[in-house]
């Protein structure tokens, strides 16, 4: 009797997603179905509410799962290398379509706006990473492309390759925005060269570098907003 109790309760995510749809089923009844299956102690809903309160903070739920490893899913009895597989591939398609979605409808008329579009992505990184973005004449986002992902210190890049890139993306203007993982975004020594580099080589290629982000902890350096970025005269 109890495993059939249990056995229902497995298949009630299921059966709700029929009636009511996704939108009205819970995280946890979600990945419920993916899981399918729980153990003879938990119900597949029990496993996938144990499978959420991985996620750290500040990212809760589904969201915090991109950043829970394989081995870490695996320690919960139930989720064998299947199951995690299946729960990471999950995780990163929610990321990719959250980025599609935002990049679809991404135009950058300002510096905050290109800085929030970046914050969540860069933020938590422990490495340093450049992101280039590629604009129309309107400010609307062509292509995001990560450049580099460095050392807790620095990420390399090239004048040279950001333009072939920019070139490819048939770009009108450009935006270079990196994080400092240390979360302080003062711009570096490095960072105003290559910014200087970069803006000279714009100038002369017809693709102006509108500006370089530095996104910290849940703050950011404009160059442009600031007097790195003077206005030449």
């Amino acid at each position: 009797m109890p495993q059939k109790k249990a056995d229902a309760m497995q298949e009630l995510p299921y059966e709700r997603f029929l009636r009511f749809g996704p939108e009205n089923l819970t995280e946890a009844e979600l990945l419920a179905i993916i899981i399918r299956t729980g153990t003879k102690e938990k119900s597949a809903v029990q496993l996938a509410e144990q499978v959420l309160g991985l996620a750290k903070y500040p990212k809760e739920g589904l969201l915090g799962l991109h950043d829970v490893s394989l081995e870490e899913l695996e320690s919960i009895k139930g989720i064998g290398q299947v199951k995690a597989v299946k729960l990471k591939c999950i995780a990163e398609l929610s990321v990719r379509i959250s980025a599609a979605t935002a990049r679809a409808g991404a135009k950058f008329t300002n510096s905050g706006q290109a800085a929030a579009y970046f914050m969540e992505k860069l933020r938590h990184r422990d490495t340093e990473c450049v992101f280039l973005a590629s604009l129309d004449a309107k400010g609307q986002l062509i292509r995001e492309k990560k450049l580099s992902e460095g050392s807790v210190r620095t990420a390399l890049i090239s004048p040279r390759e950001i333009f072939l890139e920019a070139l490819d993306a048939r770009a009108v203007n450009i935006l270079l925005v990196h994080n400092h993982p240390s979360g302080d975004p003062s711009p570096s020594r490095s960072d105003m060269e290559i910014t200087a580099a970069v803006r000279e080589l714009g100038e002369k290629m017809d693709i102006p570098l509108l500006d370089h982000i530095v996104i910290g902890d849940n703050r950011y350096v404009s160059f442009r907003e600031a007097s790195w970025f003077a206005d030449k005269n």
